[in-house]
């Protein structure tokens, strides 16, 4: 307002607690002598380029220089449908941790036998145990509609990826189906695709249940926006070594956090937390994804 006006705020005695400039004081004010509306020395100085900011900056009224990053497509659609699930879909969390020292071996001697030929990264085993959890408690398996409850045959497993143009979920079709190698290929061939902006709409849209998994970059435990239609993501953490009491005896181990965010119109309280419980089951013991 000040700018606008003219008006150096040096000149200009505060009203409000503790002398604090009101917005009363701004229009009480008398602009500059000549009432050309232009910003004084004062109003000039606050406008102008920051430190370290290339010579052409904008800057917003508070005088921060910032450059201008347009939208792709991408972002634009995620931001809408996020914006769209976060105030319409009604949220709540479920929060669970996993012992995943089975789950490391498991990948140890895998990845050592593989010799190169292929390389299972821990979310595999969380897409697989995912699907197969889905398939052994399909009240989980759903999304909502206003006529009824959408319950699917098969787990296509959204994976959440970051790329250049935004996030963006490539779906592995019927993963309960499908083995780690061939899940752990297809989310690279897909991840990569969609790295590049050449997957198929049919490649990225739909999914029955998203995994997002954080755990790369060392977050300990998040909360994820539900991807509509589906009603549920999981919110996957690092790995953790921590103490914990067996029988009696202080060990350590090795602890995954994995947050559930359901849409609570398809999926009540019980329904998540059993999903959960049947999750955590085959995350602990993996041999059980081979049955």
């Amino acid at each position: 307002m000040a700018a606008e006006k003219g008006i150096d705020l040096a000149t200009v005695k505060g009203s409000g607690p503790h002398g604090r400039i009101v917005k009363a004081d701004i229009a009480n004010a008398n602009g500059n002598a000549n009432g050309s509306g232009a910003p004084q020395a004062g109003a000039a100085r606050a406008q102008g380029p920051v430190s370290g900011a290339p010579a052409g900056a904008k800057t917003n009224p508070f005088g921060m220089a910032y450059t201008e990053i347009p939208n792709n497509n991408i972002k634009k659609v995620t931001a809408k449908r996020l914006q769209e699930s976060k105030q319409t879909v009604p949220h709540f969390y479920l929060s669970v941790e996993c012992r995943i020292d089975a789950l490391m071996e498991s990948r140890k001697q895998i990845n050592d036998a593989a010799k190169g030929a292929y390389k299972l990264s821990v979310n595999d085993f969380v897409i697989k145990a995912c699907a197969n959890a889905l398939m052994a408690y399909p009240q989980a398996n759903v999304s909502w509609t206003d006529d009824a409850i959408l319950q699917y045959f098969d787990a296509d497993m959204s994976v959440a990826v970051s790329t250049p143009n935004g996030l963006i979920t490539p779906i592995v079709k019927a993963a309960q189906n499908k083995g780690l190698r061939q899940i752990s290929e297809e989310v690279k061939e897909l991840a990569g695709r969609a790295r590049e902006g050449k997957l198929k709409p049919e490649e990225f849209q739909g999914g029955t249940f998203t995994v997002s998994n954080l755990g790369m970059f060392g977050i300990k435990e998040f909360g994820a926006i539900i991807n509509p239609p589906q009603a549920c993501i999981l919110a996957v953490g690092a790995g953790e070594q921590k103490p914990f009491v067996d029988n009696g005896d202080v060990k350590v181990g090795t602890f995954m956090a994995c947050t559930l965010s359901v849409d609570h119109r398809a999926v009540d309280g019980a329904v998540g937390a059993e999903y959960l419980k049947v999750l955590k089951q085959y995350i602990e013991n993996p041999v059980s994804m081979l049955l």
